[in-house]
Parts: structure tokens; sequence; C-alpha cells
């Protein structure tokens, strides 16, 4: 199968088989973000939707020399489902619901990828600093904003931006040194 950047650049000139292989590829990994986030499968599945309709119409704009490719669906993802929390939150602020009952409701735990990435995604992160963990367990497995994050855990927005990017800078020289 052709690299990620390669299906990219055949999406932006119009591939739909590019597209088809693409999505394949990496809709397990955009998945289970939003799973995680989400709780709810059908709103995971809906936003998916809309990420890979996304990213079919800005595949001529991806620079592989920001990021890649599962670098740069997993940013659209989370943007999309933090998109969406805020949606339901907004939804859930103007309707009375009762007590203890949310449209984000606790659901089982649904892999969206291989049990060993998961695997391994979870032995990476824990080799991070608790602090920096933390902040990113928050911000990627949990859809919250940095602003969210420092209330959350009542530390100055500067100190949790600061963890983020050490985070994921250690992250990245982690995942390099395994490949």
């Amino acid at each position: 199968m052709p690299a990620g950047s390669e299906l990219i650049r055949r999406m932006a000139a119009g591939d739909r088989a590019a597209f088809t292989a693409f999505y394949d590829a990496y809709a397990p990994l955009a998945f289970g973000l939003l799973r995680r986030m989400l709780r709810d499968p059908d709103e995971a599945a809906e936003v998916l939707q809309e990420v890979f309709w996304e990213l079919w119409r800005a595949a001529g704009e991806y620079d592989a020399g920001r990021g890649s490719p599962e670098a740069w669906v997993t940013i659209r993802t989370r943007s999309r489902g933090i998109d969406r929390l805020r949606s339901v939150r907004r939804r859930e602020e103007m309707f009375v619901v009762a007590e203890g009952v949310t449209a984000a409701a606790e659901a089982p735990d649904v892999p969206g990828a291989a049990v060993e990435d998961r695997d391994a995604v979870r032995g990476i992160l824990r080799e991070l600093p608790a602090d920096q963990r933390r902040v990113i367990e928050l911000a990627y497995l949990k859809g919250m904003t940095q602003t969210e994050i420092a209330a959350h855990l009542d530390v100055p927005l500067g100190t949790v931006k600061t963890r983020v990017r050490l985070g994921m800078e250690r992250l990245r020289d982690l995942v390099g040194a395994r490949s």
C-alpha cells in the first residue's frame, strides 16, 4: 500500500481510490480517538464522516514538512471532536436534563485501533513524566481545551501549554526511537 503522504497527494488530484485506501488506513485511528472523546458510537461515526470529508477537501493543503499523515488526521479529528463536545455541552445547558444524565454518558470502551497499537500507546504514555502525561490525556483522550485543563488542574494556562509542548516533544522522540 502506498504511504500516507502519497495517498494524500493522489487525493488532492481527485483520486477516489486513494481516498478509499487512506480511509481504510486511518479511520480506525480517528474513530478510536472520537470514541474516547465522545463516548457515543453513533456520534463518533457521524463526526468521523465529517472529518474524512474535510480531509478529502483539504488534501491539497497538506504539508508533509509540518507533520505526518497520522498527525494530520489526529489533529483534524481532535478539533472536530472538541467542536462536537462543545456543541453537546451547549445543548445540555439549553435544556433541562435529569440529574446524572448527559448526552455523552459513559459507554464501554470499544477499541478503534488494534490492541497492540493501543498497548503501545499506553506504554509510551507511561514513559512521560506524570504532569505531562496528565495534560496530554486530558487534551487528547478527554477532549478538553488547554484552558479547561488549567481550570480542572488548578494550574496556570502557561504551565499547561508548556507541559503539552514538552510532552508532545517527548512523545515524538519516543515514537521515533521505536520506529
